[in-house]
């Protein structure tokens, strides 16, 4: 069986009154279920920044195939040094659950969390619970929400 190994680290200063009201206004703005998310977003945006620092050096077919995988998955990259600029906000616009909210498929992004955890959003017709799915590019355009079925009742 193979390990799983943490998908974040935790800040270094716990009580650091910015970061925590930083943290708090991203959690409020993309409808967050709590501060972990955040830090999975910056661990992320971390590992990627450290692929592009690596392929600094190496030829540009190397640096092509990771500008390519990056932009399937939706962001806007063309150079390393836009990819050191990726903030963890550039990451959360990708997520499912904030996709479905800038469609317009929901009111609140609370409301469109709720939804994809209840499983009645498909993507590409297959249902996802997932909030946290990364949306890719080709995939945005078939996000939909499953119609309401009528009861049938049987009076007899």
């Amino acid at each position: 069986m193979k390990r799983k190994h943490k998908q974040y680290s935790r800040p270094k200063r716990p009580f650091d009154k910015l970061r925590i009201d930083e943290e708090s206004k991203i959690k409020k703005d993309f409808g967050l279920k709590n501060k972990k998310e955040i830090w999975k977003a910056n661990a992320k945006i971390k590992s990627m920044r450290e692929k592009a620092k690596k392929l600094i050096s190496a030829d540009p077919k190397e640096q092509q195939a990771l500008f390519e995988r990056l932009k399937k998955m939706g962001l806007k990259v063309n150079s390393i040094s836009d990819i050191l600029g990726l903030e963890k906000k550039d990451y959360l616009k990708r997520r499912l659950q904030t996709v479905v909210f800038e469609k317009k498929l929901t009111t609140t992004p609370k409301q469109a969390r709720q939804l994809i955890v209840h499983k009645k959003v498909l993507v590409d017709k297959k249902v996802v619970n997932s909030p946290s799915y990364i949306v890719s590019l080709d995939l945005e355009d078939k996000i939909s929400v499953k119609k309401k079925e009528a009861k049938k009742t049987n009076k007899g």
